[in-house]
Formats: C-alpha cells, sequence, structure tokens
C-alpha cells in the first residue's frame, strides 16, 4: 500500500502563524502598561497593590481555562489515553504555581519600581537562565555561544542601568530584583513543564497550572486582604484588569498556541523579539516614558544577546535531532 503523506503547509497558511505570533506577542507586551496604568500615579502612591491586580485578573480568566479544561479533559478520556499518574498531576500543579503564581508575583511587584520598558527587557533574558538552570541541575551543555550572548545581553542591560532614562528610578534596583526573580523563576518552570505537557497534553496541562495558580493567588490575597476587597475596587480598575485578562492573558495564550501549530517553535521565539519593541512603543506613547540614545544603545544589545542565543539554541537542536 502506498503511504499517504501529508502535503507541505502553505505559504498563506505559513504566514497566518506568522501572524498570530506576532499578534500574540504584542498583545503579551501590553500587560506591563496596563499593570502601570492600574497602579496610576497619584502622588507615588499605587491606587491597587499587586497581589490585588494578579487576583483581580487570575478570577477575570479563571472561568475561561476551567471550560476549556473540562473540554480538555473530557478530550483526553474520549481518545483513549492512559490515565494521568498521580505524580504527574502533583508536578503539574506544583509548576503551575511558581510559573504562573510566583513568577507572576514577582514581576506585579517589580513593576512598582521598575518601568515597563525594563522589565520586559529583564524578563525577556529568561531563555538564558533556562540555559544555566538546565546545565546545574539538569546536565544540559553550556555552549561558548550561549555564554556570549548572555554577557551582551546583560552587558545591554548594564548600559541602561549605568545611565538610561529608563532606569533612573529610587528604587530601580529593588524593581528589577524582583523581576528578574521572576525570570529565573518562570526559566525552571518551562524546565520541569516540558515533560510534564508530553504526558497531559499542552491544553490541559496550561489549564490545570492556571486553576491552581489561581487557587494560590486567591490564597495569597485573603491572608493579606479581606475577600470583599476584590469586589471595592475603582471601575477603572476593573476595566483594566478585564482587558487584560482577555487581550494580555488568554488571547494571546491561544495565538501562540495556534502559531505554534503552523510555525516552528524557533520561529516562533524569532518572531518574539517584537515584544520589547512594542513595549518600549507603547509606553513612551502611551504612559510616556523616557527612551534616550543610551536605552536604545542597551536595547539593541540584549535583542542582539537574546536573538544570538536563540540562533545559537536553535543550531544545537537540529544538530541534536
Amino acid at each position: 500500500m502506498a503511504q499517504i503523506t501529508a502535503p507541505a503547509p502553505t505559504r498563506a497558511y505559513q504566514l497566518i502563524g506568522y501572524s498570530f505570533a506576532a499578534l500574540g506577542t504584542t498583545l503579551f507586551a501590553i500587560k506591563g502598561i496596563l499593570i502601570k496604568l492600574a497602579y496610576g500615579d497619584a502622588g507615588g502612591a499605587p491606587a491597587v497593590d499587586a497581589i490585588t491586580l494578579l487576583a483581580l485578573r487570575m478570577m477575570f480568566s479563571l472561568p475561561v481555562y476551567i471550560v476549556i479544561g473540562a473540554m480538555a479533559w473530557r478530550n483526553h478520556v474520549r481518545s483513549g489515553n492512559e490515565k494521568i499518574p498521580l505524580d504527574v498531576l502533583i508536578v503539574s500543579i506544583a509548576v503551575g504555581i511558581i510559573g504562573y503564581y510566583l513568577s507572576a508575583y514577582l514581576d506585579f511587584v517589580g513593576l512598582l519600581y521598575l518601568s515597563v520598558q525594563l522589565e520586559r527587557l529583564i524578563l525577556y533574558t529568561y531563555p538564558m537562565f533556562v540555559m544555566v538552570l538546565g546545565a546545574i541541575f539538569f546536565g544540559y551543555s553550556v555552549t561558548m555561544r550561549g555564554v556570549l550572548a548572555l554577557l551582551i545581553a546583560y552587558a545591554g542591560i548594564g548600559v541602561i542601568f549605568g545611565g538610561g532614562a529608563t532606569a533612573s528610578g529610587e528604587h530601580t534596583l529593588y524593581g528589577a530584583a524582583f523581576v528578574l526573580t521572576g525570570a529565573i523563576t518562570f526559566a525552571g518552570y518551562q524546565l520541569v513543564a516540558a515533560s510534564v505537557v508530553r504526558r497531559m497534553g499542552p491544553w490541559l496541562f496550561t489549564c490545570v497550572a492556571m486553576m491552581t495558580a489561581s487557587a494560590a493567588t486567591l490564597i495569597h490575597f485573603s491572608i493579606v486582604h479581606s475577600p470583599g476587597d476584590l469586589f471595592t475596587q475603582t471601575p477603572r480598575i476593573y476595566w483594566l484588569v478585564a482587558v487584560m485578562a482577555v487581550f494580555a492573558t488568554i488571547m494571546p495564550t491561544f495565538m501562540i498556541n495556534a502559531a505554534l501549530g503552523r510555525i516552528n517553535a524557533q520561529a516562533v521565539a524569532t518572531i518574539g523579539t517584537i515584544s520589547p519593541v512594542a513595549t518600549i512603543i507603547m509606553a513612551v506613547v502611551i504612559i510616556g516614558e523616557p527612551f534616550t540614545f543610551i536605552d536604545a544603545l542597551g536595547t539593541a544589545l540584549v535583542l542582539i544577546g537574546v536573538g544570538l542565543f536563540t540562533l545559537a539554541d536553535a543550531r544545537r537542536k537540529r544538530g541534536a535531532g
């Protein structure tokens, strides 16, 4: 019997994938802008604190993940897949808390003290921590190109701290420490999550991780606030959080997944370069953050460093395959 092969993807099919990746990446970039708008600047005191804002974001997006999770579970059972072992479920819960609660909370706190532009650049370097943590805990190899890319990227951040307008705040180092820690925990999440995703499937895993992260966030909130405080915010806060949940959480998640179904992961990662650029444009236009030649130089170094790392990692994976 002749073997039937799937037709090669058409150019239009791939272009849709690139479009999804570009739009999804850009939507992710607006998160920091919305957080800053929610914090406001009334005499320096934020209009809402980090855990309240994060709890509201989870509360708005959680129903969608519950519905999609139920559908994914039904499909998992109907497809005759193996029963998900308890240890796999426990790991998915743990990494969900680390990746979607802890990393997000650290990022939200960091944005109290840090410009949106610098926050995005620091987060953008997380793939390099995947390399470092992978080498320390999983025995992955570290390449000279990867180390060089890491040095270039952090030289760029050093340039910004040395004289950039986006790093001129009084507590910038404090905020950067929170965001950097969030980037490290998210890198750890990515390292552990990969094996769990293969056992559960991406849709079911994402929903389980998001639901458990939401539970952790709401528990944190209930420890430091009264539960009723979620319902006493201003209409402006609710509108901003609703936009954040729909346009900077749910929609980009599905768009990136759709892009991965049409183009490879390396292409999606490369298109991810749009994220810090889009953030810079929106930060300058919407919330009036400064952007000087020093900031541009530092940003260029970060983009070059992460770009080199992405290309080197893609080449390494092709060679391993």
